[in-house]
């Protein structure tokens, strides 16, 4: 008889699951960072996409079957997994594929999270996995679903639905639940306008996190139903989920300990503030989210590069970075960068200064430049003598400007219209 804490039991679970990663939003609240590209293809950490986060959760924890769903502007995404998502080993049947919206038993574009996995339905037959792990594809954490995935079969549960505690104030923002005593779910509201508090913890609320695990067919006779149902939104978080707690059993995960040990870090980084500060988190100490483990690796596609360089040692002309992340291929030569994140290929020419940016690949800045708070887009020239997040109503001029004072930058904000996914 197995046992769930058993390696070899988790691992017989994780090989017959397969995972669909949800990835065709476009992400609006990133404003114009998602005007050419979907949030999944957002880049992020320095050399990372925000879809290699769950991905790589996927390969640490043994499940090798994967789909990405794809839809808005997915060239760039695409892209990337192609390049960098390739090395699965198709006759041991692993695999990382792309299912872009192709019309298969509808003919309309995916209309919601539910009728996104429907459309895909002969897919998952021809598969037969035991169980599907339902995933977004735009949210940075490290996470061990094997864990997950052993809740779940020992609870007996039909749906397990994964979830964080978050404060209460921003709680309107998510799917919030209540549970019993045994981490059934009692109630589940997508996105309340008055979120229900946790029972021990007033100041906060149980918040989906967007990921599922379903007994497969389960999950094939719901997606049916949901699709015969008049005035259904197609949703997960508005119908499949709801429509289930009192017919099925329907239990909560709490997310509480990240991968490898390590403390829980979950972050939804859909706003242009929330996006830069978790950027800027990674340069701490000890940040929480630890990009230097070991054990639990963070996989992507990155180019060859050569080492970041810093030139010139004058009192006036100094190239360096003090508490920052520099990627390879940066040239930053006679210029302070301070507290910023430099993605590759960035170069920083004499005089500037940079601090509190997130500047991403290919980013060309001029002489006697001064960049503050700002979040860069990539292919960026910014010309010789700009002064960025130094004067907000300026900057309202020409950028975005946050709720917080973080000012975005992209080509066609200055003029260069590059007219291609990036």
């Amino acid at each position: 008889m197995f046992v769930t804490d058993s390696p070899r039991y988790v691992s017989l679970m994780t090989r017959d699951t397969l995972a669909l990663v949800l990835a065709g939003g476009r992400g609006s609240r990133l404003k114009q960072l998602t005007m050419w590209r979907a949030k999944p293809a957002v880049p992020f950490g320095g050399k990372f996409r925000i879809i290699d986060f769950p991905l790589s959760n996927c390969v640490n924890s043994g499940i090798r079957r994967v789909g990405i769903l794809t839809q808005y502007k997915s060239h760039s995404l695409n892209q990337h997994v192609q390049r960098g998502w390739g090395f699965m080993r198709g006759e041991l049947d692993e695999f990382v594929e792309l299912l872009p919206a192709q019309q298969r038993l509808e003919t309309s574009w995916y209309e919601g999270t539910a009728d996104a996995i429907y459309q895909n339905i002969d897919i998952i037959r021809m598969h037969r996995p035991e169980y599907v792990l339902i995933l977004a594809g735009d949210h940075v954490y490290k996470m061990d679903y094997g864990t997950m995935l052993a809740a779940h079969v020992e609870s007996g549960s039909d749906i397990t639905v994964g979830c964080i505690e978050v404060p209460l104030a921003q709680a309107s923002s998510f799917g919030v639940m209540a549970v019993d005593g045994e981490q059934r779910i009692t109630d589940f509201t997508e996105k309340p306008p008055q979120p229900t508090p946790m029972n021990d913890a007033p100041d906060k609320a149980l918040a989906s996190m967007g990921i599922y695990v379903f007994k497969a067919d389960v999950l094939i006779e719901e997606l049916i139903r949901d699709a015969n149902t008049p005035g259904s939104a197609r949703d997960f978080g508005q119908n499949i989920i709801p429509d289930n707690i009192h017919r099925r059993k329907v239990t909560a995960f709490p997310f509480r300990s990240g991968a490898a040990g390590g403390a829980a870090y979950w972050r939804d980084v859909g706003t242009v503030d929330a996006f830069w500060e978790a950027n800027l988190e990674l340069i701490g100490i000890s940040p929480e989210l630890n990009l230097y483990d070991r054990d639990w690796p963070i996989w992507t596609y990155q180019e060859q590069a050569p080492p970041a360089k810093f030139v010139f040692d004058d009192d006036e002309r100094r190239g360096m970075a003090v508490d920052s992340m520099i990627a390879g291929g940066c040239i930053v030569s006679g210029s302070e960068v301070r507290h910023s994140l430099l993605f590759s290929h960035v170069h920083v020419h004499s005089y500037s200064q940079i601090e509190d940016a997130v500047v991403f690949p290919s980013v060309d800045i001029g002489r006697h430049c001064v960049i503050r708070k700002a979040v860069i887009d990539k292919g960026c020239k910014i010309p010789p003598g700009t002064r960025i997040g130094v004067d907000r109503e300026e900057d309202e001029k020409r950028f975005y400007v946050s709720e917080n004072g973080v000012v975005l930058v992209t080509p066609e904000m200055l003029g260069q219209r590059l007219h291609y996914a990036l």
